[in-house]
């Protein structure tokens, strides 16, 4: 008898129950918003201000003594760290941008401003998996070096720099996961 009651509820009790699960969706992007703000702003901080300086020693001729020069490593000197840090960033906007449309779209359902938000957070996917790729990449290339063309290892040199810059790495691949969350709770959204 219990049973049956559940299943015969009045127009009232279901559109309470669809208000509360509503709710408690957008709690849920209002938590993950709020969260790849904090991540994209981190990994684009982290990796920004990395920074080292340190003398190194260059041996032209080996009968002549070896020359100290002065070198900075910054993440403004390679064109990928300059792109994940960009990307970042604008993630970082977008995100502010969304949760503005968030708070002023309160409990309205417009199928365009939602499909906006939708094709913006996968855009935000996009762009960070690919800055993070690029980063990663030379990060790598910076860690391991490549004997086919003869780099020499960086972080050998400046392993204080790669141990800074390197966190930025993960924080921004976790901000692309909370997008690609964000992007399946808009999807359901969807009518």
């Amino acid at each position: 008898m219990e049973h049956e009651s559940k299943h015969n509820m009045n127009g009232m009790e279901m559109e309470k129950e669809r208000k509360e699960i509503n709710g408690s969706r957008k709690g849920v992007e209002l938590t993950l918003r709020v969260l790849a703000l904090v991540l994209t702003m981190a990994a684009a901080t982290v990796l920004g201000v990395a920074k080292q300086t340190k003398v190194v020693s260059f041996k032209l001729i080996p009968t002549l003594p070896p020359l100290d020069i002065t070198t900075t490593a910054k993440a403004t000197y390679l064109s990928a760290f300059v792109y994940h840090i960009s990307v970042n960033v604008i993630a970082c906007g977008y995100t502010v941008i969304s949760l503005a449309i968030l708070m002023i779209n309160k409990g309205r359902r417009r199928k365009g401003l939602l499909m906006t938000v939708l094709l913006g957070d996968l855009l935000m996917v996009a762009l960070l998996f690919s800055g993070t790729g690029a980063a990663g990449a030379i990060g790598l290339m910076g860690l391991q070096g490549n004997k086919h063309v003869m780099w020499k290892k960086v972080c050998g040199v400046f392993g204080k720099f790669c141990h800074r810059a390197a966190p930025s790495l993960p924080l921004s691949l976790l901000a692309a996961a909370v997008f690609m969350l964000l992007v399946v709770l808009d999807a359901i959204k969807l009518p």
